[in-house]
């Protein structure tokens, strides 16, 4: 049974069957075609005997595994991001081997092309690499490589199967974080869209006194330290050294009702909220703020207070794995009485949901103004990209020119929706879902330099 189980006749053999049925059909109109057909069959079926023993050794010399497959990925997927998949093939038939490798991916990609070919020289390790996008966060469940050997005859195949099942998580965009972290140590920021920022004033905290170089500010000269330099050796000027002001709690507020359910780009908004909000924790962790999260729909999930403690990151990527779209109206009352209660300092308050219309925000635009009032809140929205395609394009007929006017008034109104939000003190990013998160860390490296947080 495990034979049967493991045996494939190629598409190959049938043909040359059929072809066999035709020459016998044929041979009883002419006879002496007969014998010709005889030995052929039999040479046929001694190459599919000889085939069978080749495929079917158990092990090679010393005992090893005739055939060896092995899957290597992540023990967890990056949402959002490539995610690079690497198949390694190894063989120990003392012939090429050509195989057809079939990997078992999970539904939700939603992908059938997942089908390699590949030939593999006799003890030769085949590496065969490919990638994967989820859009979703959860666990996802990969089934098994399939690998089916065949000799250079391509008569016959066995199948191989390695790695039945296994169940890989789906973060966030862990690789995001990683990637923003490591351009901020080395500086490089600017080269997923981040801008310099000019500092303005000397709203920071001090640090320490250095000797005057060539661009010092000359206001930031310490008189007093000077006159007490007596080595005649070293420059006489010594100048006052800040860094940034330091322990600002920085609360990312997520909107987990239905508006932010629309999908773009196969994530949905939820998902580019989580992105950014894990990614902005982490600078905001690496800038010395205190990062915490609060999610919010109909009711308040869940609360973490801003900290600076070893693992922390990993706590808020763990709460933020769990996060799932509610299906119901926003409650902005709920989340102002619960950042009044949990949020006793002053801190900048990034608050991820959507507007559609002027007076969908002119509906919570009371609890907004509260919370302005004791933090210094950021309202970051999402622009309609697709109605944004729309417009971009021309209109040929009456239909077109009418839905172009729609599209125009909600463009319009989310264009209010930044002004009036402004005319009450309150900072917005309206920004494309795609360019989420590098317009936050604009933002929030703008408040930083300004001294307003």
């Amino acid at each position: 049974m495990t034979l049967l189980r493991s045996l494939f006749v190629s598409l190959r053999v049938w043909f040359i069957l059929a072809g066999f049925v035709v020459g016998f059909v044929v041979a009883y109109i002419l006879p002496i075609l007969f014998p010709v057909l005889q030995i052929a069959f039999a040479v046929f079926v001694l190459l599919l005997l000889i085939e069978l023993v080749l495929l079917f050794r158990d092990s090679a010399a010393g005992g090893q595994a005739i055939f060896f497959a092995r899957r290597d990925m992540p023990d967890r997927l990056s949402n959002g991001d490539v995610n690079p998949i690497t198949l390694y093939l190894e063989s120990r038939y003392a012939f090429d081997t050509p195989v057809e490798i079939i990997d078992e991916i999970p539904f939700q990609f939603q992908r059938r092309d997942v089908l390699f070919t590949a030939d593999i020289k006799p003890y030769e390790t085949k590496v065969i690499r490919y990638e994967l996008r989820p859009t979703r966060r959860g666990e996802y469940s990969f089934g098994a490589i399939n690998v089916f050997v065949m000799t250079p005859m391509r008569l016959l195949k066995r199948r191989f199967q390695f790695e039945q099942g296994r169940l890989v998580p789906v973060y966030p965009s862990y690789l995001q974080m990683r990637q923003y972290e490591l351009l901020a140590a080395s500086n490089r920021l600017t080269e997923v869209g981040i801008k310099r920022i000019r500092r303005i004033g000397h709203s920071m905290e001090f640090e320490q006194v250095r000797p005057y170089t060539q661009g010092d500010d000359l206001r930031t000269i310490n008189w007093k330290a000077t006159a007490r330099r007596s080595d005649p050796n070293q420059s006489n000027l010594v100048v006052n050294a800040f860094t940034d002001e330091r322990s600002q709690a920085v609360y990312c507020l997520i909107d987990k009702g239905r508006v932010m359910r629309s999908p773009f780009e196969g994530l949905t908004l939820l998902d580019y909220a989580i992105n950014a909000s894990l990614v902005l924790s982490n600078i905001a962790l690496l800038k010395q703020d205190r990062a915490g999260l609060i999610t919010f729909s109909d009711r308040i999930g869940q609360i973490v207070p801003a900290e600076r403690r070893p693992g922390h990151m990993l706590k808020i990527l763990e709460v933020l794995y769990r996060q799932k779209t509610r299906y119901l109206e926003t409650d902005f009352e709920g989340l102002y009485a619960t950042v009044r209660m949990q949020v006793r300092q002053r801190g900048l308050l990034l608050l991820f949901t959507n507007f559609e219309t002027l007076s969908g925000m002119r509906r919570q635009l009371p609890y907004l103004r509260r919370l302005a009032k004791d933090h210094l809140l950021l309202v970051v929205f999402f622009d309609n990209t697709e109605l944004r395609t729309l417009l971009d394009s021309p209109a040929h007929d009456t239909e077109q020119i009418y839905l172009k006017t729609i599209a125009e008034k909600f463009s319009f109104e989310k264009q209010l929706i930044v002004k009036e939000l402004g005319q009450y003190g309150i900072q917005s990013i309206l920004t494309a879902p795609r360019d989420l998160t590098a317009n936050t860390v604009n933002k929030y490296l703008e408040l930083k330099a300004r001294g307003m947080i």
